[in-house]
């Protein structure tokens, strides 16, 4: 029953908004002046997204193509995560603008292409102050069509558009489906002619040109700073942050240096090391351990580092952590002398398994012999080495992922191509195939390599991979 001061007290209407009030909305759309919305793009962006879409008109002539960027997907409610646009979006147009869709209709021996955006809501429309997903007033300057066209040197239109551009049935459109609705609903392809389309991009995407180059060295540059402040943090994270603070430390670099992370970043202390993608992060550094750090910087352009190194979190292996490095050392050595043009694609992961498969059976963990482990129906050393030993790398920390087996695994290598090569050895602490000495001990070494006219550079050379060289490295940047 209500008390009488509650019955005593006036009902409750709903908030008054700002958005609502007469007043508000008088003065809110007037009195603003020139705001900055340039769009500033590295030097030779633009021309490398155009010969990146000439290539692609070359490889499908006469086909009516549309690519789309994306937009951010829910977190929680009514907040996002970061928006990242699509790889293949990005390939083609330098563009990194939400809701952005490229068209590229055949014309003469070619393609004309326009690209589709939402123009900003400007001062004196609602949206500048009533909407928190695209208003100046809440997320800042936005350029508008003329800004981007600019910076982009390409023609673009409203995304109101898009229906135009794509009306007509002959021929189809290439999209890439799921990652605008507004795309699919427009223009509904088959999963046929959607796969085509990726696969062409993937494949194009494997041979990079001297911009891309230069993009991914960046990253790379970036990534070899990050590893040093992680190194610099060892004495905290052993006292009290932990991977966590060693997580952190990484990912500031890389929000600072470029778009932010790559992939989710990771650091594995003493026996998290075996667990492959160890992103928790959530343990102790022990002062004794070893620990497994693999982590890049995604630049601007959205181009991504891969590197992977294993140190002693002291300065100085342990005679078990030594061995097993020495070993995967060796692995990676071998394995990077294979990655040159012509050979195939399988050469330099078939060789560091060999060498791993070799000093696994010295060890007398493989009870088998080399050859009939590395048949094809054996793979007994893979309990140590699951994953492979390397991959593309781009855009895409996994580049080129929809290329066809023929033009990737059983593919030969080219001159202009970048990947990773990364064996490993994971020791799992309750693995009781292996000596107590050997359990939670987890290695990897992964450098990003170019494939050159002669041989391959190595892009991450920066960092150390000998024991000798990662010791000394870590020393370097310990508090004397």
């Amino acid at each position: 029953m209500a008390s009488q001061n509650e019955a005593a007290e006036p009902a409750r209407s709903e908030p008054i908004r700002p958005i609502d009030a007469a007043g508000f909305r008088s003065v809110i759309g007037g009195g603003w002046g020139p705001a900055d919305r340039a769009v500033r793009v590295p030097e030779g962006l633009a021309k490398a997204s155009a010969a990146h879409r000439a290539r692609l008109s070359a490889a499908l002539p006469g086909k009516r193509i549309a690519v789309a960027a994306g937009r951010a997907p829910v977190r929680a409610n009514d907040t996002d995560y970061d928006f990242r646009a699509d790889s293949d979006f990005v390939w083609l147009t330098g563009c990194q603008a939400e809701g952005a869709v490229l068209v590229m209709t055949p014309a003469g021996d070619g393609h004309d292409a326009v690209l589709h955006l939402r123009q900003p809501a400007r001062s004196e429309e609602t949206d500048f102050f009533a909407s928190a997903r695209d208003g100046e007033l809440w997320i800042g300057p936005i350029p508008g069509l003329p800004e981007w066209s600019e910076a982009l040197e390409i023609p673009v239109k409203p995304i109101e558009d898009l229906p135009y551009a794509l009306r007509g049935s002959i021929p189809a459109v290439l999209t890439t489906a799921g990652v605008e609705p507004l795309l699919d609903a427009l223009a509904p392809g088959s999963p046929s002619l959607t796969q085509t389309l990726r696969r062409t991009l993937s494949e194009l995407r494997r041979i990079k040109d001297e911009w891309e180059i230069g993009q991914l060295q960046q990253a790379i540059d970036a990534t070899v700073l990050g590893f040093a402040d992680v190194a610099r943090e060892l004495p905290y994270a052993i006292s009290r942050g932990g991977e966590r603070w060693l997580q952190g430390t990484f990912d500031r670099r890389g929000r600072t240096e470029g778009n932010g992370v790559g992939y989710a970043s990771i650091l594995a202390a003493g026996s998290h090391a075996p667990v492959l993608h160890w992103v928790r992060c959530d343990g102790p550094v022990p002062e004794d351990c070893a620990l497994l750090m693999d982590a890049g910087v995604e630049v601007r352009t959205l181009y991504t580092a891969d590197v992977t190194r294993t140190f002693p979190v002291s300065g100085t292996f342990s005679e078990p952590q030594r061995r097993v490095y020495d070993l995967v050392y060796k692995s990676h050595v071998a394995a990077m002398a294979e990655v040159k043009p012509g050979a195939p694609y399988k050469a330099f992961h078939d060789k560091a398994l060999e060498v791993l498969a070799t000093g696994l059976h010295e060890w007398g963990l493989l009870k088998v012999s080399v050859d009939e482990a590395m048949a094809e129906n054996g793979q007994h050393h893979r309990r140590y080495v699951i994953h492979g030993i390397g991959h593309y790398l781009g855009l895409d920390v996994h580049d080129c992922a929809s290329a066809s087996p023929k033009a990737y695994h059983r593919g030969d290598l080219e001159a202009g191509m970048t990947l990773t090569v990364e064996p490993g050895l994971y020791f799992h602490p309750n693995d009781e195939t292996v000596p107590p000495e050997l359990r939670g001990i987890g290695v990897r070494i992964e450098d990003d390599l170019l494939v050159t006219e002669t041989g391959n550079e190595v892009l991450s050379k920066a960092l150390p991979i000998t024991a000798d060289g990662i010791e000394q490295w870590v020393q370097s940047h310990l508090p004397r």
